[in-house]
């Protein structure tokens, strides 16, 4: 069986000359490459340490609710004293 000019087959003349400016391209093509996986990896170290950051902060912010919490039961019960005794005391 003949195969013709574009079968693919790697020696053949004809396909090394049609194939002489793709070639020329792929090394640009896998430079750009390069630096996109390049930036993506950058990227992806930072999201790493936003994460980080968020975990760290959500933690403290789970205690300061706590705390602030605390200090509303704490305000309520001295404001639930202070006029508990509003009506025992005379102010005459």
């Amino acid at each position: 069986m003949h195969r013709s000019s574009t079968s693919g087959q790697p020696g053949h003349p004809s396909l090394r000359l049609s194939t002489a400016g793709p070639t020329s391209i792929k090394p640009r093509q896998f430079a750009h490459l390069q630096s996109q996986l390049a930036q993506l990896q950058a990227h992806l170290s930072d999201l790493e340490n936003h994460v980080r950051v968020t975990a760290i902060q959500a933690e403290a912010i789970r205690r300061l609710g706590g705390l602030q919490g605390g200090l509303f039961m704490a305000a309520s019960r001295v404001l639930g004293e202070e006029s508990a005794r509003e009506p025992t005391e005379d102010p005459l």
